[in-house]
């Protein structure tokens, strides 16, 4: 076999693929982990994470699953920052390309996880990183003092709207309905907070802005009411999208069978997708608890599968 064959490849990293590398190598399977476009996965733009079990005072994101990367490269992992661009799974062993290199495996484990979702609108991306973003842990620092919109009515939005009213003179959420998703707790904390204000049944048309000295900045937003049909034009020095999220499973269309919304299917009660020696952790196939500690004990499990797999295939 080639240098580059490996019992057990995890594309993706975040608390999946870091945990079932820890499992893996434990296990005695050498894997290799390919970290991708954010290494450390969503936690990494994350910055106080006070729900992981074992951090009593809460620990950073990026701290976290530095920790976690740390455990398991201890037990023998290997992991690569580069980004998976084909794969094969029609035989084994499995052929996974990062460019023009190819790797081998004999059991994958995928644990790509999932990305911010935008609206869509030209203005949007012209604005993105000037005004716009998609991560008020990232980027609220940036808007001290400022007016800011957050779009969006569930548990996301509110978490990203309770953040940046550390940092921001006024926040007003944009709800397309008349009644938010988010749990009843979450909203209690972010509309008692006299910063905040909710603009109902609204939608974001456009974000505006202007050029100078070629720099863009963005300097307000139309916002259309979907009852009235009203637009209105408002000051806004920020935009940040809490609209949910798309599971990254591009890579393996017409490959491993996804749900309608993209996410892929493992069999109930395990992490086998539909084929044999491939397994899913994480978020990539899981669109409903969407949290680390559920991303990390699926990434065991995938472990563990691909564990019992191949001895039962050797």
């Amino acid at each position: 076999m080639s240098n580059n064959h490996r019992k057990v490849i995890i594309i993706g990293s975040g608390p999946a693929g870091l945990t079932a590398a820890l499992y893996a190598s434990r296990a005695n399977l050498s894997p290799l982990i390919f970290e991708g476009i954010q290494p450390g996965g969503q936690l990494t733009i994350t910055t106080e994470v006070e729900n992981y079990p074992g951090f009593e005072h809460g620990i950073q994101g990026p701290e976290l699953m530095e920790i976690m990367r740390k455990q398991a490269l201890r037990f023998g992992a290997e992991s690569q920052f580069k980004v998976v661009s084909k794969v094969d799974f029609s035989q084994r062993p499995f052929k996974v390309w990062v460019d023009e290199e190819l790797y081998t495996a004999d059991a994958v484990i995928v644990s790509t996880g999932a990305s911010a979702k935008w609206l869509g609108l030209p203005s949007e991306k012209e604005y993105s990183g000037y005004g716009v973003s998609a991560c008020a842990t990232c980027d609220g620092f940036f808007f001290r003092n400022q007016e800011v919109y957050v779009v969006g009515g569930g548990d996301t939005a509110m978490e990203e709207a309770s953040f940046l009213t550390k940092f921001a003179s006024k926040l007003t959420l944009v709800h397309r309905r008349d009644e938010f998703r988010a749990s009843k707790v979450m909203q209690d904390r972010v509309l008692k907070n006299p910063k905040v204000s909710v603009e109902w049944n609204s939608v974001v048309e456009e974000v505006i802005g202007v050029t100078e000295n070629n720099k863009r900045k963005m300097t307000g937003l139309k916002l259309k009411n979907l009852k009235t049909g009203e637009v209105k034009q408002v000051k806004a020095d920020g935009l940040f999208l809490a609209i949910g999220h798309q599971p990254n499973t591009e890579l393996f269309k017409g490959i491993l069978e996804m749900h309608p919304n993209g996410y892929l299917k493992v069999q109930a009660g395990s992490t086998k997708t539909n084929i044999e020696g491939v397994f899913a952790a994480g978020d990539v196939a899981d669109s409903y608890y969407r949290q680390a500690v559920t991303a990390a004990g699926t990434g065991c499990m995938a472990a563990i599968d691909a564990e019992r797999w191949l001895a039962d295939h050797d």
